[in-house]
């Protein structure tokens, strides 16, 4: 049985038609990936299917036992809360039994007055936790937090900035296992380790239904048993992931170009006929007219918006970029020990690392924004920089995209002549009817690609994009990669997204962790196969001339030491032995006799599962990372 079916589903904002008669389900156990450009309608019918909007005719059936849940791109939580405490809610009954068990704990171990009319209500919240869970899911929620790069768990919500917040959002629906997940770009903001480990999750342990809304092309393909395309307010259903979409896609064109084909065809042979034989009025004629005018009405194939870039060019001289002993700190952190880097024509460099490890902060220094903390950067004299930074600040949100592009121009000068204003935006999806609307008023999408088109306008000839894959749909970073592997673009480029690094990197800058900072020849996978399996003895396949005093180490391996291994050997039977004691413990507490002959001894043996809940967690929390260094981890 279905956990959702939709019918004829449509909806328009004013003439604008997004949805038009979409018909689908979802079925226990689906992986499907819903794909289209920006602004094509995919936000929009994932909040239809999860019941934060309405459509305009229409309906959603859900099946009533199941449980769904949205990820928003700007999930709203509750205030004035921690990370883990936001988390745990979103298990609503377990988490009123296990808030409700904590408060009656603390009150009986503190003996407060009365404390002993407590012990019966403990005893009940206790029971309702494990018959709704059990305690592994504060666990469980301690790992997810984790494992998405929050590590201060009790951290207010309320300080923490957008990407921090959707990546509480995420863990808390994950705890939750509902029966179907609606998850929009869920991997904008995060680090290229932390989408392979949520990627992992999502095929195995994760049990449910899904529903996946991303540029991501990897995760496309490797989570992803179905790709939904929504196209002028169509959905089409293709089965597999990325890949096999591509192809079936192809296949279909293909089809409806023959189709057409024939059609023109028969039309021009109509249309002769007709000519030869303009007073022919027979009933057979008569025939051959309406089929002409019924061949009239049909409609082509659709074309498809397909972005066209093109960069501006400055003549580069023999220096672009050098870095020389470069040292990168803010207060007492060091980020970036001791680089050297030259960056020479047609480079372009891709820089990896965590979030926080310094990525953004580096292009400043090589910028000249901010100063480094020590060792030089060199700019050559014709070195021109257009910067297209993550947070799209230079984009005015009370303007226009056409006066935010080119301010009281209809010309811009572009690769040597001069084009309409609105001829230029239409080659980044701004028919000439949405070129006055406000950036305000933009999705992430046609917000990024405004600013693709104020920064192409500049003669520059070295890009720096620190993040330009964020909200952009796939026809667009299609476009964008198409530009800057054809035009022989020297670039620097701050990225989470494994595939579009894999197509147009050609130097990767690892940030590894206490200043370390390698740098891999080839792509996204080149670096991750030369890190996974350094040869003993060599440095990694690097170039010479721009290695770091610390890169010409071979880069650290991700194998257990001898004594990691007798740790993970141990720490299983260490965690079957604490389990053990807690369930001596929770059995003391379970005894009725507890309560009538020994009450004094009740604040102990609690304040004891507490220890034993918490020394279970840490154990369980070092197994997993030991798991995760393992040669047959996955």
């Amino acid at each position: 049985m279905p956990i959702l079916v939709a019918e004829g589903l449509c909806k328009a904002y004013g003439e604008l038609r997004l949805l038009d008669g979409v018909d689908l389900s979802v079925h226990p156990g689906e992986r499907l990936g819903l794909v289209g450009n920006n602004g094509s309608g995919k936000s929009t019918l994932a909040r239809i299917l999860a019941g934060e909007d309405q459509p305009d005719e229409g309906r959603v059936a859900r099946r009533r036992e199941a449980s769904i849940r949205y990820l928003s791109q700007e999930p709203a939580l509750p205030s004035g809360r921690g990370a883990r405490e936001v988390v745990l809610e979103g298990l609503g009954a377990w988490a009123e039994a296990y808030a409700r068990h904590e408060e009656l704990s603390h009150r009986i171990t503190a003996q407060e007055p009365g404390w002993e009319a407590h012990l019966e209500p403990q005893a009940e919240a206790a029971q309702e936790v494990e018959r709704l869970g059990g305690w592994e899911n504060c666990h469980r929620a301690d790992v997810l937090l984790q494992q998405l790069g929050l590590h201060e768990l009790d951290r207010d919500v309320d300080r923490m900035s957008g990407g921090e917040r959707r990546r509480v959002a995420l863990a808390r629906l994950l705890v939750e296992e509902p029966s179907l997940a609606i998850l929009d770009e869920p991997t904008n903001h995060l680090d290229a380790d932390t989408i392979e480990w949520l990627e992992s999750y999502l095929r195995d342990p994760y049990r449910g239904a899904l529903i996946l809304i991303t540029h991501d092309r990897y995760v496309l393909d490797r989570v992803v048993t179905r790709t939904l395309e929504i196209d002028q307010g169509k959905v089409y259903s293709y089965e597999g992931g990325w890949h096999r979409y591509l192809e079936a896609k192809a296949e279909r064109l293909a089809h409806a170009e023959r189709a057409e084909a024939n059609r023109q065809n028969l039309l021009r042979t109509e249309l002769e006929w007709l000519r030869r034989s303009p007073k022919a009025r027979t009933t057979k004629s008569k025939a051959r007219v309406d089929r002409v005018e019924a061949l009239r009405d049909l409609s082509g194939p659709r074309t498809e918006r397909v972005a066209k870039f093109n960069v501006q060019t400055e003549r580069l001289g023999s220096t672009i970029l050098e870095a020389k002993g470069l040292g990168v700190r803010i207060s007492e952190l060091e980020l970036v020990d001791s680089l050297d880097m030259t960056l020479s024509r047609g480079d372009r460099l891709g820089i990896v690392g965590p979030n926080g490890a310094g990525k953004t902060t580096l292009l400043r220094v090589l910028l000249g924004d901010q100063a480094p903390a020590r060792g030089t950067v060199v700019v050559g004299a014709n070195t021109k920089f257009a910067y297209f930074d993550q947070g799209r600040s230079g984009l005015k949100e009370d303007e226009s995209v056409q006066q935010n592009v080119a301010p009281d121009r209809p010309q811009v000068t572009f690769q040597g002549r001069s084009i309409d204003i609105r001829s230029y935006l239409k080659r980044f999806l701004f028919p000439p009817h949405r070129t006055r609307d406000k950036v305000s008023s933009l999705s992430g999408g046609e917000r990024a690609r405004v600013a693709l088109a104020k920064l192409l306008l500049a003669p520059a000839n070295l890009l720096v994009l620190d993040e330009p894959t964020n909200d952009l749909d796939v026809a667009t970073l299609s476009a964008l990669e198409e530009m800057l592997v054809e035009s022989g673009s020297t670039a620097l480029i701050v990225s989470h997204d494994r595939y579009f690094l894999d197509r147009v990197a050609t130097k990767i800058l690892a940030f590894e962790g206490e200043g370390r900072v390698v740098l891999y020849a080839g792509n996204y996978s080149d670096y991750r196969d030369q890190r996974a399996a350094p040869q003993p003895g060599t440095r990694p396949r690097a170039e010479k001339d721009s290695e770091s005093k610390k890169a010409k180490e071979p880069p650290k391996s991700r194998k257990l030491s001898y004594k990691e291994k007798q740790e993970l050997e141990r720490i299983v039977e260490e965690i079957e032995r604490l389990e053990a004691e807690a369930a001596d413990v929770d059995a003391q507490l379970n005894d009725p006799t507890l309560y009538a002959e020994r009450v004094d001894e009740v604040p102990g043996i609690l304040a004891r599962q507490r220890e034993l809940q918490e020394a279970v967690e840490a154990k369980m929390a070092r197994w997993m990372e030991l798991e995760a260094k393992a040669p047959n981890a996955t």
